[in-house]
């Protein structure tokens, strides 16, 4: 649904004071212990965060695109575990379902993702296959009424809490690439489903990702979603959804890091007066803010386009390569503004640097991104369109 402004602008202030009163303070923690507490988890649940992208029948907030990039960019603000702990149940994890489910699967799943009773993932990459997603091994061979899944999925993002995975599988073993794979919703519980431990990573702790083992899991034939070989497509118009989602998350981590870096930099002196005098300062100052207002009109732009009802591939894949390779660079100058003190766990910056490292890889990497814009320009021309 579309919100008006007065309600889309009290919702985006009741998560700005969430993250700033409840995430903010404790992102040392979080990163230390790996664990957002519970307590916070339950809050997110009050406020609604793990249904802002289902719809109202089915207990969710229902946003539109633009207002949920609007949530995500303050979510950004803060420690990316925290959005994590949400994420795939407003993204990835659940968008197959609102996308391209049946009323019976919305039905049974949609209200437990929407409460945050259920957490769902989105089992797509394997040891073999991530950014060529056509070339998935995980088989679903049909038995009956049921498909039998046998396959090994890795980087999962919150495997080690979902309680159901949406699952892509090749089901055509005789066609290769993308046509041959389907997409499941295979549930937790499932025999011959388990989950690795979490992996140790180079940053954004507490936000967790775990192989998925499928051993003979055998799957209910209604679990299907969409179509036998529309998997691929499925997975495609989850991603154009998602690529918008993190781009605000990310650009929302380069606005904290501005804010930081500019606050230190009217504080610290150096050569008798604070180093935002010093003009390199400014300019490294200046190119971050730039940059993150170019990401920030990006992200709009295409959500609002989006909620027209318009084809936003190319446009979702140009946000997400410069939105996260901007925070990169953002990350970086904040790095260097802070000198030695940068570098030293007690500003919390070297944790950002760590942690926004990752939003250049998922949600497909910054080349799958040139690619994509490449083909669908490509695409264009041939249509006449460009």
């Amino acid at each position: 649904m579309a919100f008006d402004a007065e309600i889309r602008q009290a919702l985006i202030e009741q998560v700005r004071r969430f993250v700033t009163e409840r995430c903010i303070p404790i992102e040392a923690k979080v990163g230390e212990e790996d664990e957002v507490p519970q307590d916070v988890v339950d809050e997110m649940k009050s406020l609604g965060l793990f249904g802002l992208a289902v719809p109202e029948e089915y207990g969710g907030l229902g946003l539109d695109m633009e207002t949920e990039c609007l949530v995500a960019l303050e979510l950004g603000r803060t420690s990316p575990a925290f959005r994590s702990v949400a994420g795939t149940n407003i993204g990835i994890g659940s968008q197959a379902l609102v996308l391209f489910g049946t009323e019976a699967q919305k039905e049974k799943w949609l209200p437990g993702i929407a409460s945050g009773d259920l957490i769902a993932s989105f089992a797509l990459t394997e040891p073999g296959a991530g950014s060529d997603a056509g070339g998935l091994k995980t088989k679903a061979v049909r038995d009956g009424d049921h498909y039998v899944l046998n396959g090994t999925k890795r980087y999962i993002t919150n495997a080690n809490k979902a309680n159901l995975f949406t699952v892509m599988a090749r089901t055509d073993q005789d066609e290769p690439g993308a046509k041959g794979v389907s997409s499941f919703v295979v549930e937790r519980d499932t025999p011959g489903v388990s989950v690795g431990v979490p992996e140790k990573k180079m940053g954004q702790q507490g936000a967790h990702v775990c192989d998925v083992i499928f051993d003979d899991a055998r799957v209910p034939a209604k679990n299907m979603i969409g179509k036998e070989g529309e998997g691929f497509k499925v997975a495609m118009s989850v991603l154009d959804k998602g690529r918008l989602h993190i781009s605000a998350v990310a650009t929302g981590a380069s606005e904290r890091l501005i804010k930081e870096m500019v606050g230190y930099a009217m504080e610290r002196e150096q050569f008798g007066k604070p180093i935002a005098q010093h003009q390199m300062i400014q300019a490294m100052m200046a190119d971050s803010q730039a940059e993150a207002y170019a990401a920030r009109c990006m992200i709009l732009d295409a959500a609002r386009r989006r909620d027209a009802g318009e084809n936003i591939t190319m446009l979702a894949s140009s946000t997400k390569l410069f939105a996260t390779e901007a925070c990169g660079r953002i990350a970086d100058r904040a790095v260097q503004v802070f000198g030695g003190a940068g570098y030293i766990t007690d500003y919390g910056i070297e944790r950002f640097y760590r942690d926004v490292r990752l939003f250049r890889l998922y949600e497909g990497t910054s080349q799958i991104q040139q690619i994509v814009i490449a083909r669908e320009l490509m695409k264009a021309a041939n249509a006449g369109e460009l």
